[in-house]
């Protein structure tokens, strides 16, 4: 049996497994129901009615957080020798392009977001497999293939996340710190809840938000009520 700490117990009091709670109370409970000594994550995960396998309802994008996650991105920039001094300006962790190329293949994906520019896209794209399950494979539709360089590296580094449907049906995304306040934490909800909303592709049939739940880390899920978006 799994072992359960005093602090996760008194947590755990504090959350109805059977209410659907507002999206206001969700973000002011995940405050109170953290167990983390350091300044957790809060996460949100969002369970779509759509079928990941069919093209057109493999949800993914970006939006831009009104108060940012509250994490410091790490970012790798591959590119061309021409666009790596604007890249190293624009404030990336790591510029390059061969090398790295030599350095996912052995393993090392020590990165928060990869770029590109849509030159360099034949040569990685033997790393699907690699950077694929990990979120970090670059994609246009995120933003993450471009010739905007600096542009991109901002959008990342300041309050823009990318959020993409798993092969299940559920986006899980951070949406900010439990030393945020609940306002900041429910507009930050609102705001990718509000663009995933947008992106519903019109061949998903019946109900597109199923299920909604919030969480710092190593703390008891939170059941928001997913019907308070339907309109």
């Amino acid at each position: 049996m799994a072992f359960i700490s005093k602090k996760r117990k008194v947590a755990n009091t504090k959350v109805d497994a059977q209410k659907a709670y507002s999206l206001k109370e969700a973000s002011a409970l995940v405050k109170q129901v953290n167990t983390c000594k350091f300044d957790a994550s809060v996460d949100i995960h969002i369970r779509l009615g759509v079928d990941p396998k069919k093209a057109d309802q493999a949800i993914r994008g970006t939006v831009n957080l009104p108060h940012g996650t509250g994490k410091t991105k790490r970012v790798l920039v591959l590119c061309p020798a021409d666009k790596e001094a604007e890249a190293k300006a624009a404030g990336a962790d790591y510029v390059g392009l061969d090398e790295f190329v030599a350095k996912i293949e052995g393993g090392w994906v020590d990165v928060d977001v990869i770029i590109a520019t849509p030159s360099v896209m034949p040569k990685i794209g033997k790393l699907g497999k690699i950077l694929g399950p990990r979120n970090l494979m670059p994609n246009p539709n995120t933003g993450t293939v471009t010739n905007h360089v600096t542009n991109a590296i901002h959008d990342v580094k300041g309050s823009n996340i990318a959020f993409k449907v798993d092969k299940v049906g559920i986006i899980h995304a951070s949406i900010g710190r439990v030393s945020f306040s609940p306002e900041k934490i429910a507009e930050n909800s609102l705001e990718l809840l509000n663009a995933i909303i947008k992106a519903k592709p019109a061949t998903a049939k019946g109900t597109y938000l199923k299920g909604i739940s919030m969480a710092s880390s190593m703390s008891p899920g939170i059941m928001v009520d997913a019907k308070a978006f339907v309109h």
